[in-house]
């Protein structure tokens, strides 16, 4: 009789089932992986609700799928390896890897042939982008994604070893720290002394939700001076002032207006030089740009899927400040590994690993995802009832 896998489907929107899969077959290449953790992102919830339209405009726009097995951040173990006879399985740097190593899976797998995969530096921008987390579960082997017992891994996939010295908890951070490359964009800017992402500067970060976080985190890293937090959870407000946070805003209790004076207040009248936007609210990006001061730099990151229509005056907003906007909605695959040894450079300043502050078993998924939205959370994490 065959071997039975369970993992948590994203059915339709609303509605998560816990279902049992025949374990696979691998293909020559292919991996079978073990979660130890899987992250929920704000996509999955953003999924659950129906809001499931993302890279609009673009090519590789999708709408779901469902049903899909969620989970795109994602650490675990090899516990099976089909080695191609010609060649060993490798990581993203050469690596070889065995059964029982431990891997950070890249959510995104990017075909190498088309104009952006050849032009892109590293972001997941390929044309025919297939990502962990988001494909269709009803199609064999259908074990696509962390929130599962077991995990097929395809050939070609970018995997990193990572050694006895990383976390769990930091490994699964490296994803969505990754994804604050739109900084590192930001600091390669400052060629003159107000443009970009300077030493000393004021940053206002709207959302400190994991994503973030690892915006307030790498700001202060890159040498920010003052750093402004904006959330509606005052468990997030006072949990981010132990990660650099140097001022914090509820706007539960505050208006816009007073959040705005707040920070002219702190700049001289100027306004912030760099606000970055991780709330995923659309009407927060003029809020964003009404506080950023003349030449200053907004960055973009929230908005991973379709959220709305805002309306922007582009001279006001745009043109009469002569603001930098950076606009990205993906991680960039060459920043894992330097996340991660980011992370592990720094956890004499900041406990890395207090920031997963809750744990569900796999079949408590639903549980979980809740508990993601809830106030009072920061990275929640499903694991297998069988790892510890």
């Amino acid at each position: 009789m065959a071997e039975m896998v369970r993992a948590a489907v994203l059915v339709e929107p609303g509605k998560i089932e816990i279902q049992e899969f025949s374990k696979p077959s691998l293909a020559e290449g292919g991996l079978l992986v073990k979660p130890i953790m899987a992250g929920i992102c704000e996509s999955d919830k953003h999924f659950y609700k129906g809001e499931s339209v993302q890279y609009a405009g673009t090519p590789r726009e999708t709408f779901g799928p469902y049903p899909a097995i969620p989970g795109h951040e994602n650490v675990g173990k090899i516990v099976e390896a089909r080695h191609p006879r010609d060649r060993k399985i490798t990581d993203f740097y050469g690596k070889e890897l065995h059964e029982g190593d431990r891997i950070i899976i890249s959510p995104d797998m990017v075909c190498g042939n088309c104009y952006w995969c050849h032009h892109s530096y590293g972001f997941s921008w390929c044309d025919n982008l297939r990502s962990y987390g988001h494909i269709d579960a009803s199609v064999p082997p259908h074990l696509f994604g962390g929130w599962s017992e077991l995990m097929y891994v395809l050939p070609g996939s970018h995997l990193y070893k990572i050694s006895d010295d990383v976390s769990n908890e930091i490994a699964v951070l490296a994803e969505p720290m990754a994804v604050t490359f739109s900084l590192d964009i930001a600091k390669g800017h400052s060629s003159l002394p107000n443009e970009g992402f300077t030493t000393g500067d004021t940053v206002v970060v709207f959302g400190v939700s994991p994503v973030g976080l690892c915006h307030l985190v790498k700001s202060r890293l890159l040498g920010a001076g003052t750093i402004i937090a904006i959330d509606k959870s005052e468990f997030r407000l006072s949990f981010v002032k132990g990660f650099g946070a140097t001022h914090t805003l509820n706007v539960t209790k505050t208006t816009q207006k007073e959040r705005n004076q707040f920070i002219k207040d702190l700049t001289d009248g100027r306004g912030a030089d760099v606000v970055v936007e991780c709330a995923g609210v659309p009407e927060v990006v003029i809020e964003g740009i009404e506080m950023l001061r003349q030449g200053g730099t907004f960055v973009e990151v929230g908005h991973f899927v379709d959220a709305g229509d805002i309306q922007l005056n582009p001279h006001r907003h745009l043109c009469a400040k002569s603001i930098r906007l950076i606009g990205q909605v993906n991680l960039a695959y060459t920043g894992i590994m330097p996340s991660v040894n980011l992370m592990k450079a720094n956890q004499d300043k900041y406990n890395f690993n207090k920031i997963v502050t809750h744990k569900f078993p796999l079949t408590k998924a639903l549980d979980g995802l809740f508990q993601f939205m809830k106030p009072d959370s920061m990275k929640v994490v499903l694991y297998p009832e069988t790892s510890s």
